[in-house]
């Protein structure tokens, strides 16, 4: 079975505010305020001790329209969960790039 881009993105963005990868290695995957979204919502290093690694456990999107899905993904940390959304647009290249990413409740 074969994954669409939101999987593909949820990964992404969650290994980017966890703190596994660098709010750069997603800068040509975003497009309008989605990168300084992400910068915001990045990790300092002392948040970074204290964090258990999140997964993904459900991804799941809505399509509004040609070249448009905006997906949502629930994030677990422990016991915690977290809920992100986020819109990715296709470009004219026919690659998908991030616009804009939302977290409700605790960071993972």
């Amino acid at each position: 079975m074969r994954l669409g881009p939101h999987h593909w993105f949820a990964e992404r963005l969650l290994a980017v505010v966890s703190g596994r990868r660098p709010v750069h290695s997603l800068l040509g995957h975003t497009i309008g305020p989605a990168y300084q979204q992400l910068v915001n919502l990045a990790p300092t290093e002392q948040a970074l001790r204290e964090r258990l690694s999140p997964v993904v456990r459900q991804c799941g999107r809505f399509i509004p329209g040609p070249g448009v899905i905006e997906a949502f993904a629930r994030i677990a940390t422990g016991d915690r969960v977290t809920a992100m959304a986020f819109r990715l647009e296709q470009g004219p290249d026919l690659r998908w790039r991030c616009a804009a990413v939302e977290i409700q409740g605790p960071l993972p």
